[in-house]
C-alpha cells in the first residue's frame, strides 16, 4: 500500500497554490501519466472528477470526489476521496498553510489497485512517480505566477 508524505515550501500565496490544485480540469496541460480530466459535477465546495492515467501499456480511469476547504483554520485544504475505479481505496489531502517565505504545502497521498499486476507495477515505480507529480504542480505554479509571488 504505497503511501507518501511530504511538506515542502513554495513562493507562493497559500491562495495561488490552493487554485491551482483546484483546477482539476487542467491536470492532463501539465501532470505526468494524466491524459485526461473530466469534471462531472461542480458545486459550492465539491467537484466531482474522472481522472485518466496512462503508462506504458496501462491506461485506466476513476473517479474522484474533491472536498475544497478553503476556509480551513489551519489553511485552504482540498480533499481527494475514492468514488469509483480501479483502486481498492484511494485517500490524498493538499493543506496549504501560510509560511514566511510563502506557502508550506503538505502533500499526502495513499492508495492501493485492486489489480495485483497494477499495484506491483506501481511499487516498483511509486516513489519517484509521487515525487514528479509534485515537482509537476511546482513547475506550474512557476510557469503561471513566476519564480516568486509572495
Amino acid at each position: 500500500m504505497p503511501t507518501h508524505a511530504e511538506r515542502r515550501v513554495l513562493p507562493y500565496s497559500p491562495q495561488l497554490l490552493y487554485d491551482l490544485v483546484a483546477d482539476v480540469g487542467r491536470y492532463p496541460e501539465f501532470l505526468p501519466w494524466c491524459v485526461g480530466a473530466r469534471v462531472r459535477e461542480r458545486r459550492d465546495n465539491l467537484i466531482v472528477a474522472d481522472l485518466m492515467i496512462g503508462f506504458r501499456m496501462f491506461r485506466e480511469r476513476f473517479t474522484s470526489r474533491v472536498t475544497l476547504n478553503p476556509d480551513n483554520p489551519d489553511g485552504p485544504r482540498i480533499d481527494v476521496a475514492y468514488a469509483d475505479g480501479p483502486f481498492k481505496y484511494l485517500a490524498n489531502h493538499w493543506i496549504f498553510r501560510p509560511h514566511p517565505q510563502g506557502c508550506e504545502i503538505d502533500f499526502y497521498v495513499d492508495f492501493e489497485f485492486r489489480s495485483k499486476l497494477l499495484q506491483k507495477a506501481i511499487e516498483v515505480l511509486f516513489n519517484e512517480a509521487v515525487k514528479r507529480m509534485v515537482h509537476s504542480f511546482e513547475q506550474r505554479a512557476h510557469a503561471l505566477y513566476g519564480a516568486k509571488s509572495t
